[in-house]
């Protein structure tokens, strides 16, 4: 499979700039592999698919507030810095995005704040955009976090251009979200609300829940036509032995096992011993997934609709089937249904 194969032409008016009213009445496509059908649906109706001892791994990780404005001392030219991870807590170091970057070398300070309470000093290049700040603050470790957290907004993605909302800070965020370290939301997951994960577990679903802190290397262009030498990002990981124990004995009594998003897809595909069971783990994974992969844990996933040539769709590729998924795109666009992050859901059986 070469890039090109997953170019397609996606109207900008399908790009989603507003969640749905509700979270779970987003539209939902169903695909059947094996029937090779596709079915609409509202996204609460995706409980008629799930039985008792049916599992839905959820990646609970939690977005913070990644994105700081500051300005340049001297020139006080405003620069965005994106937080991407830190580095060092006690020496106060992270990995960051600048924007502009040209502007920002070596040495330099940047303030933050009306009153400047917060400087970072730039020590280190790290790529063309990125660089690595020392922040100086006064307080203790958790006055300084609480601070980046007030001084932070919603890290919204790029493309949706619009002011960020307060309703960002609730719906940018799944409502399962509890270790906090990604700088984007696991979006298919975004879909679900209080109301209908009770009547899952009601129906006697099981949930199993990873960590997998999402950074910006899922959305980083790839820019080889050969996908063999596309580089993913890392990204930090955790799948606990509780989580292991109730995939595996849903696996075990050939139940459905359904990841929910690619993140949890990755996750779970980053740990997997040789009788394809789920092991622990806790560390990196830079895991790419394109075509052909054997998939060895989930066998459903629910998953938003992506943009063309990135690696969540060459994901998609490879559990779906590429014809399938292709048709299923086509049909999305002349259905209209909204892309990315605050977009619609499909569901592959």
């Amino acid at each position: 499979m070469k890039l090109s194969h997953f170019n397609f032409d996606l109207p900008k008016e399908l790009l989603a700039e507003f969640p749905a009213e509700n979270r779970d009445e987003a539209r939902l496509m169903v695909i059947d592999r094996k029937k090779q059908t596709i079915e609409h649906k509202m996204f609460k109706d995706v409980i008629d698919y799930f039985d008792d001892g049916d599992v839905m791994i959820l990646n609970n990780t939690k977005v913070f507030p990644a994105r700081l404005y500051g300005n340049k001392e001297k020139t006080g030219a405003r620069i965005e810095v994106f937080l991407l991870r830190e580095l060092n807590a006690e020496q106060r170091l992270w990995d960051v995005l600048v924007d502009p970057a040209r502007k920002i070398r070596i040495g330099n300070k940047l303030y933050f704040g009306d009153d400047d309470s917060l400087v970072a000093e730039v020590i280190d290049n790290t790529t063309s955009r990125g660089r690595t700040l020392r922040f100086l603050y006064d307080g203790s470790y958790e006055e300084f976090r609480n601070k980046l957290t007030e001084l932070g907004e919603t890290p919204i993605p790029k493309y949706i251009n619009r002011e960020v909302t307060p309703e960002d800070a609730e719906r940018y965020q799944t409502i399962y979200a509890k270790e906090e370290g990604a700088v984007a939301a696991p979006t298919a997951g975004l879909h679900f609300s209080k109301h209908l994960l009770k009547r899952l577990e009601i129906k006697g679903v099981n949930f199993a829940e990873v960590t997998l802190h999402v950074g910006l290397g899922t959305f980083n262009p790839v820019e080889v036509e050969d996908l063999s030498k596309h580089k993913m990002d890392s990204e930090e990981l955790k799948i606990t032995q509780e989580a292991c124990d109730i995939v595996n004995e849903a696996k075990g009594k050939r139940k459905r096992v359904c990841a929910v998003g690619t993140t949890s897809m990755r996750a779970i595909e980053s740990s997997v011993s040789s009788a394809n069971t789920l092991n622990p783990y806790e560390g990196w994974t830079n895991k790419f997934i394109f075509p052909p992969h054997d998939f060895s844990v989930a066998n459903c996933m629910i998953t938003n609709f992506h943009t063309p040539k990135s690696t969540l769709l060459m994901m998609i590729s490879a559990f779906c089937g590429h014809d399938l998924m292709k048709k299923a795109y086509d049909e999305a666009i002349k259905e209209k249904y909204k892309f990315y992050s605050y977009g619609d859901a499909m569901l592959i059986l």
